[in-house]
């Protein structure tokens, strides 16, 4: 299994659009996939599900709110209970192999950072268990079936969003390629880094610093590049040595912005060529990057 944690503390930079298009994309292509939403506006969530599948059927008890619960208790019972499989994605999948699963966001997953914030401001010897919690979620034997995890952070870099730079093997970074969008990436950068050194420091069970990318979402592209002006901003970060994709993703609200509605991915939707060709390249790209990745 690997696992890849879509991060940037800046919103709206196309995190849940890509990670949604990649777990789709993954399970096209024969994986078993699990998708965990991180994030309290519960975008990745309701990309596959309905907002009354949410509320009806999720929300009561599958989501990732009622793992971070049960930190500190005795409760054994089998993290893959809260996982749900979109049906409408599952419809596609059904002829090939693959299979995408999720666990779900819950609506008070930042009351649950302010309540995990204030457990370790009383018990700093709980850094490593409370730090730790979503890495050893997805070292449960329930769940080593699964070829990839994707994890849907929110903007921000709380105690939530470390647990799952803990937990990976590989941060995406999507970025906007303007001046705000990357001005971003050398401060995640370090904070990421400080974090990992802190983390070594409590963890009986030390962790890798995970190798971190930044892929271009949200591109204006004119003659089959892009415009001029984030040509410019895409070139500095390069020349900086920082590690991107080659494949860039377009802006193209009127491809993307129904596809949740519908609850399946464009990748999977059969619209908007260019940019489901430039989606399955980015699968192949990060494929190739996680291949690399000892396990």
């Amino acid at each position: 299994m690997k696992v890849v944690a879509v991060i940037n503390h800046k919103g709206g930079v196309g995190k849940t659009t890509l990670t949604a298009n990649l777990g789709a994309g993954f399970a096209a292509r024969g994986q078993k996939v699990l998708l965990v939403d991180l994030d309290g506006q519960a975008s990745l969530t309701i990309s596959f599900f309905t907002q009354s599948e949410w509320t009806a059927d999720l929300l009561p008890e599958k989501t990732i709110k009622h793992w971070f619960d049960r930190i500190g208790s005795d409760n054994a019972e089998s993290p893959a209970k809260l996982v749900s499989t979109p049906p409408r994605v599952q419809d596609k999948l059904a002829r090939g192999t693959g299979r995408l699963d999720l666990i779900a966001a819950h609506r008070d997953l930042t009351d649950v950072e302010t309540n995990l914030a204030a457990e370790l401001l009383s018990a700093p010897g709980r850094f490593g268990e409370l730090h730790g919690s979503l890495r050893g979620m997805l070292a449960h034997d329930d769940f080593a079936d699964y070829d990839t995890v994707l994890i849907d952070c929110a903007p921000n870099f709380g105690l939530i969003a470390k647990n799952a730079v803990a937990a990976s093997d590989l941060l995406l970074i999507p970025t906007k390629p303007d001046y705000l969008s990357t001005n971003g990436i050398d401060s995640l950068g370090l904070k990421i880094r400080s974090f990992v050194e802190e983390y070594n420091e409590h963890s009986e069970v030390p962790v890798e610093r995970p190798a971190a990318s930044v892929v271009f979402t949200m591109v204006q592209n004119q003659n089959g590049a892009p415009i001029e002006a984030q040509r410019s901003v895409i070139s500095r970060i390069e020349a900086r040595e920082v590690p991107t994709f080659a494949t860039t993703i377009r802006d193209s609200k009127a491809v993307y912005g129904p596809a949740p509605e519908h609850g399946v991915p464009v990748i999977l939707g059969g619209t908007g060529r260019a940019a489901t060709r430039e989606l399955r390249d980015m699968v192949s790209e990060l494929s190739g990057r996680l291949e690399r990745i000892a396990p």
